[in-house]
């Protein structure tokens, strides 16, 4: 079994390999961390700003993620490819967008979508700590 203590359920499992390698995307980037946010696993860029949520509180058999996104982004990759990428309820007014896991997924271009997340909110020193590394 992977995952912490406390993590939710995903259906059918225990915890699912997507769940461990979208925490190892995002807890690659520097000072991420981890807490729960409305029940599920978030993470912030440093300690305050939101990039990336679990999506599987609405219990609906789907499980996915939803990140910060520019709303050009979201919506061509909505229009290319609805089966894995949608328009998340409460924040997709804002930019955010939806991608499902329990899909065949491309983890290569999810962690681009994750990255990019991440280059949105995080402060600029953050940022260039990225960069940097590259």
């Amino acid at each position: 079994m992977h995952g912490r203590p406390g993590d939710p359920l995903l259906p059918g499992a225990t915890l699912t390999a997507p769940l461990e390698k979208l925490r190892s995307l995002c807890l690659a980037l520097p000072s991420v961390t981890e807490r729960l946010s409305h029940g599920e696993p978030a993470w912030f860029a440093g300690d305050k700003k939101l990039f990336v949520t679990l999506s599987n509180h609405h219990h609906d058999d789907r499980v996915g993620f939803w990140c910060a996104c520019e709303a050009p982004e979201r919506d061509a990759l909505v229009a290319s490819d609805p089966e894995r990428y949608f328009v998340p309820p409460y924040v997709g007014h804002r930019g955010w967008l939806g991608a499902w896991m329990d899909v065949p997924v491309d983890w290569e271009e999810l962690g681009e979508i994750v990255t990019e997340a991440f280059r949105l909110v995080a402060p600029r020193r953050l940022v260039a700590e990225l960069e940097g590394r590259g």
